[in-house]
């Protein structure tokens, strides 16, 4: 028996190891990759069932050993459709691929106005980041998440505010007094392009976190379906939908940590005592027993740096959760945010509570598509008072901050009856701190979409979008009757509310049909609009701080309404998917303009040539897309003017102009100015574009050059004396041309399965020319564009023709041998042998001639780095800060007070302000980096978890520059009081489940 078992189970075990060696035999996969014409592609990705991966040679050849059984194998390559096969695996076995050419760039849906079409259908300049590209980091506004992304288009931060505003500028704008800012559509809804009250920046209250997509549309014949406010483009903004599937739920959190990595460069206490000292004889009148009042007296022993006191170390959290699905058949999406964020100013705050639900359901055999899209914003913001940072700048730093006062103790300039020196700079951190400036803003807007495919005609879709943008702002400011800033005032209690209403309906229908007997597409749309725009400013109520009443509450204080009624269609025709011909017509009639100019007509007209398709390049291997573009077309423009400016009208005089009628005052009204003729401002542009692909699609860009005339323009001019019941009228008068040329290339460097670099570069040239001003051509003729601090009416910068808009006028300094600044001396233009303003010139403008944007991100298996950088060039600004605070007579100021100065002191020692010498116009020219990121996805943690990401940044990285001011990126051209824009850190997190 023990002989029997011990056979049996030895015959067992031999066939055991038998089977063992027999099945555990090493397996292996050969093969080459090849294209459409049988030529290798090397670099190839190919992936074993997600466990194994490789790339092909430079032959097209790959290899796999260790496998066995079953296996899906996958292979990849940029530009070409992914194919996968299955194959059983036993010994030695060999799998080829063949892959066709994919064209998922150019087949991609592009929203355009009114409907999607694909992008190697486009006629127009249209521009689309994706969420991948966008912006990493701390964003508080949506404009922030494109900025360098896109050519031709320049987003400036107008200061370091959270929240604050941004000023985007398509092609450079191409108005005046009428407004530059493009026009914003979220889903089909046009949002309004007024401020909102109390709020840092109308956009701060859309969520960064629920947009998708930024489709930027430049020329007009992009444009030109959109007729009013389209002069400057259209930017469409596509948020996150819902998708189909068991509910998806995403979780992020930011949390940043921002830093002032530059200030005013000023003299330090040692600097200030050593120039009083130097000065001992000094004085600034005599006191009451006719003694000299000397400096030196005054100068205090504290070693303060004001810039330091007022600014902080300010902390932001940014928190977002979504959940996305399908819940009986209807797609949907609900997101809600929290976002925490301090500014660099002491006291200064941002914060702001989201929320978005979006749905698209299906009915009648999807024949009715719906989309119902809300959002809506709750901010609370604590404005600091931004007085302080320029008296930051000029305040003594031998001063202390606090001392025993009635004035809150900070230290104050007294004169010698124990009362504040109103001619003296305030304590900085006393005009922030006793200023409690408190606001909140709320904003909702949604739309509701209906897509309806006839059931006999399924080419013709009827469409109805109904919607709504309605904000409203609350405000309350308080300073203390102690107050030093409330000298004169007793302190002050303000109220403010503003509430904006806009309503529209829109309703059109969309053809799309393949006519294939004539191998050709008709795509046609034809609509009406209907918007409703209304703004109320209620008047605020101000009262003494200790509560009594100064001025009864009057509301409302001014209500604004403007209507427009609009009809538009487009149609574009596809011959043999390589000729495409577009034609667009809107007509817009706007309350704003009297019944005799109401209606402004904008057409368009584009032809594309997708030479690509031709038969001597279909079967390219160099192009895989080459498309000309040729556009033409006009749009208007009507937000330079008020809602009444045709009308004539009165106001009320104030109250030192009332009458006395028999004991009694009553107010008399003056007529207003008005021209009954305003008409639209309407721009005209020309365009030709290039797009281009080579490498099956790993290179691919675009260039486009365009040419803009805007007529007709609305400016505020001089007119003559007694033609009018004002000296300066808002009417259309001149022309204005802008000429430039862009370009953008983008480029997969590096396509493996765990190695990828992707770069990409846009460039942008742009010039504008005021040709024209007056009503009569008038070469010398020039209107005021801009004052600057210091002195009293003092302008700078002026529209005049043959110049830049906004261009400095001023004196051309004269210097010495030793190259220094000779105080007060000009160069005499026109040789007439006396100084005096007909010796002064146009030099330079705030215009950057050249704008460049440079993006990268390079991921090797799990980690990822990308940056971006920005370079403007030949721009120019003016250094505010130093001609008004660097001279003699504001250190050692007949006022009684030592002030600081800027450093550029130390060069020209100027006794007095030199505000028009052409010295303080200085080259900004810079180059940014906007971010530098790091981040590691983990994949999935665990059975029940989903994806986990943990991200670092950096932003405002570094500044490399000739101009040594606070910051070379100006939207004004005038450096004066410049809220500081932070580097900020960020740590974020993302788990998706």
């Amino acid at each position: 028996m023990r002989k029997s078992y011990m056979l049996k189970h030895g015959l067992f075990l031999l066939m055991f190891l038998l089977a063992i060696k027999v099945f555990g035999q090493s397996g292996s996969i050969t093969g080459k990759v090849v294209d459409e014409n049988n030529l290798p592609l090397p670099g190839a990705s190919v992936k074993i069932s997600q466990t194994k991966a490789t790339s092909t040679d430079v032959n097209g050849n790959y290899r796999f050993t260790d496998v066995n059984g079953q296996v899906t194998v996958t292979v990849s390559f940029i530009g070409y459709q992914d194919l996968s096969q299955q194959v059983l695996v036993n010994g030695s076995t060999v799998l080829n691929f063949k892959l066709k050419p994919s064209s998922t760039l150019l087949n991609e849906l592009v929203v355009i106005g009114y409907g999607t079409t694909e992008r190697k259908n486009v006629t127009g300049s249209v521009a689309t980041v994706n969420a991948k590209d966008f912006r990493k980091g701390t964003i508080s506004s949506p404009e922030q998440l494109i900025q360098g992304k896109v050519a031709g288009v320049a987003i400036t931060q107008n200061s370091g505010q959270p929240g604050g505003a941004s000023t985007i500028r398509i092609r450079g704008g191409a108005s005046l007094n009428a407004s530059n800012d493009p026009l914003i559509v979220v889903d089909g809804v046009p949002l309004s392009g007024n401020s909102i009250g109390n709020a840092p920046g109308p956009l701060s209250l859309i969520n960064p976190n629920d947009i998708e997509t930024f489709t930027i549309l430049k020329d007009a014949n992009a444009t030109a379906i959109y007729g009013s406010r389209a002069s400057n483009g259209v930017i469409l903004i596509t948020t996150k939908k819902g998708s189909s599937g068991k509910p998806m739920v995403n979780v992020s959190t930011n949390n940043s940590v921002a830093t002032a990595n530059n200030t005013i460069n000023v003299l330090s206490p040692s600097q200030i005592r050593d120039y009083v000292n130097a000065n001992p004889t000094a004085t600034y009148g005599k006191d009451n027993n006719g003694k000299d009042l000397l400096f030196t007296d005054l100068v205090g022993n504290a070693n303060t740096d004001w810039q330091n006191v007022i600014y902080r170390t300010a902390l932001t959290t940014d928190n977002n959760v979504s959940i996305s699905g399908t819940t009986k058949k209807v797609p949907y999406r609900v997101s809600v945010g929290y976002l925490d964020q301090q500014g660099l100013l002491q006291t200064d705050k941002f914060n702001r509570t989201s929320a978005a639900i979006g749905l698209s359901p299906k009915f009648f055999d999807n024949h009715l598509k719906v989309d119902l899209n809300l959002k809506g914003a709750l901010t609370k913001s604590h404005f600091a008072n931004a007085d302080g940072i320029q008296t930051a700048i000029q305040f003594d730093p031998t001063q202390p901050v606090r001392t025993t006062n009635d004035f809150g103790n900070y230290y104050e300039w007294l004169r010698s009856d124990g009362t504040v020196n109103p001619n003296a700079p305030r304590n900085p951190l006393g005009l922030i701190d006793l200023k409690d400036n408190n606001g909140k803003a709320n904003r909702s807007f949604g739309n509701l979409a209906l897509d309806y495919s006839l059931p006999f005609l399924p080419e013709l879709h009827a469409n109805l979008n109904v919607g709504y943008d309605v904000s409203k702002g609350t405000g309350n400011i308080f300073v203390p009757t102690f107050a030093a800033q409330s000298i004169g005032t007793q302190g002050s209690i303000s109220q403010s509310k503003n509430t904006e209403n806009n309503k529209f309906s829109e309703f059109y229908l969309s053809y799309n049909k393949d006519l294939k007997s004539i191998n050709s597409n008709i795509n046609a749309t034809a609509g009406y609009g209907y918007y409703d725009n209304s703004k109320t400013t209620d008047f605020y109520t101000s009262f003494k701080g200790t509560g009594e009443v100064l001025t009864e509450p009057k509301f409302p204080f001014s209500t604004d309404r403007d209507k427009l009624l609009s009809y538009y269609g487009r149609v574009v025709y596809t011959l043999d998917n390589k000729y495409i011909v577009s034609g667009t017509m809107r007509a817009d009639a706007s309350s704003k303009f009297s019944p005799n100019n109401r209606w402004g007509y904008f057409p368009s007209v584009g032809f594309t040539w997708r030479a690509i398709n031709e038969s001597f390049l279909k079967n390219s291997k160099t192009l895989s897309d080459l498309k000309l573009r040729l556009s033409y077309g006009q749009t208007g423009n009507k937000d330079g003017i008020g809602y009444t400016d045709y009308l004539s009208k009165y106001y009320a005089n104030s109250n030192t102009g009332q009458y006395n009628v028999g004991g009694t005052y009553y107010d008399y009204y003056s007529p207003a100015g008005y021209d009954p003729d305003l008409r639209w401002e309407t721009t005209t542009t020309y365009n030709t574009g290039l797009d281009y692909g080579f490498l099956k699609g790993r290179l691919y860009g675009s260039v486009d050059a365009y040419y803009k005339k805007t007529k007709d323009l609305l400016s505020t001019v001089n007119i003559p004396v007694g033609t009018n019941f004002s000296n300066l009228l808002t009417t259309n008068v001149g022309n204005m041309d802008v000429r430039g040329l862009e370009t953008s290339i983008n480029f997969k460097a590096i396509a493996k399965e765990k190695q990828n670099w992707d770069l990409g570069l846009n460039f942008a040239f742009n010039k504008r020319k005021v040709t024209n001003l007056t009503l009569n051509p008038d070469p010398g003729s020039k209107v005021s564009a801009g004052d600057i601090a210091g002195g009293t009416g003092i302008t700078l910068k002026y529209n005049a023709v043959n110049q830049i808009p906004g261009s400095f006028f001023v004196y051309k300094q004269v210097y010495d041998s030793a190259g220094k600044p000779v105080e007060g001396l000009y160069a005499d233009l026109n040789k007439d042998g006396v100084i005096n303003t007909n010796d002064q010139y146009f030099y330079k403008s705030p215009d950057p001639t050249f704008t460049l944007g440079f993006n990268t991100a390079y991921t090797y298996n799990k980690w990822t780095i990308s940056t971006s950088l920005r370079t403007y060039l030949g721009n120019y600004i003016y250094d505010n800060v130093s001609s008004n605070f660097g001279v003699r007579s504001n250190i050692l100021s007949p006022a009684g007070v030592i002030n600081n100065a800027s450093v550029d002191f130390l060069k020209t020692n100027f006794k007095t302000n030199q505000y028009l010498s052409d010295y303080y116009i200085k080259n900004a020219s810079f180059l940014k980096m906007d971010n530098l990121g790091l981040s590691y996805d983990f994949g999935n943690l665990g059975k029940n978890t989903g994806n986990f990401r943990v991200s670092a940044n950096c932003q405002n990285v570094f500044t490399v520059s000739k101009y040594k001011g606070l910051d070379p990126e100006n939207n004004t051209g005038i450096d004066y009081n410049l809220y500081p824009r932070p580097r900020t850190f960020t740590l974020g997190l993302n788990l998706g489940f």
